[in-house]
């Protein structure tokens, strides 16, 4: 982490006085790879010892261990806006609105938690985005939610939309590395206070260090999901992240 903060890393030979800047992703591709690898392994350790904890507790209604068969995207999504909200807030002492659309009865077999990360962490870049786009005291345009369903039941779709400047092309193929970020400085540090104080925990969303956005991809394939963001440069951002109906997909899991 503190390698990150610096905005280098030492190259592997360990000469210190040659340091590899993170921008230059092409040379980080072993390392891209090594972190997938490592937090897809940390997301199934997790799921495995918080399913065999929950299943000693005493039984929670519509959950088996720590799926839920009955999740609601529209109430997990509220939770992660509010979640956002006071983010937002915090830093920047006002938060655009958030409004939800859709399919707000839909429920389906989920992790409430995997889905919770995903969302806030797309909801509070959207956020942060708006703000930083059109300016703070603005009468910011509100961040968009959409949920659907495929007609065949194959996924469940939820769309995050903002009207907050876009990403520039360049760096799109970029927005997946791990250690890219669009924050500046400041935002950092005042995130990773946040998040220090908040949760260790790898569900701590960690802004401002790039660690976000291809953490909850990884979240989202864990069991056969997927993410992806369209941006238009100069007007906004949409996110799209498509949940499989568990029951008939296994675990992604490195070998």
């Amino acid at each position: 982490r503190k390698a990150v903060r610096e905005g280098q890393i030492t190259s592997e030979n360990g000469d210190d006085d040659q340091p590899i800047p993170i921008a230059d992703y092409d040379l980080m591709e072993d390392l891209h790879e090594f972190l997938d690898r490592f937090y897809v392994s940390r997301i199934g350790i997790r799921v495995l010892i918080g399913q065999y904890l929950a299943l000693r507790q005493h039984p929670v209604e519509n959950y088996i261990g720590i799926i839920c068969n009955k999740t609601s995207p529209y109430e997990v999504v509220q939770q992660a806006v509010d979640d956002a909200t006071f983010m937002c807030t915090r830093r920047y002492g006002d938060a655009p609105e958030v409004i939800i659309s859709g399919r707000l009865d839909l429920t389906f077999p989920y992790v409430p938690t995997h889905l919770h990360y995903i969302m806030l962490e797309l909801l509070k870049n959207s956020m942060r985005a708006t703000v930083d786009w059109h300016g703070v005291d603005s009468d910011y345009p509100p961040v968009k939610v959409i949920i659907a369903d495929g007609k065949e039941n194959e996924d469940v779709v939820i769309k995050v939309s903002d009207e907050g400047g876009g990403i520039p092309r360049s760096n799109m193929p970029r927005i997946w590395s791990y250690l890219f970020t669009t924050a500046d400085p400041a935002i950092q540090e005042g995130m990773v206070a946040f998040n220090d104080q908040v949760d260790h925990s790898i569900d701590s969303p960690l802004a401002g260090l790039g660690y976000g956005l291809p953490i909850s991809r990884s979240y989202a394939r864990y069991f056969g999901g997927d993410m992806s963001v369209i941006s238009m440069e100069g007007y906004g951002t949409d996110a799209f992240v498509h949940l499989t109906r568990l029951g008939n997909r296994r675990e992604l899991l490195p070998v």
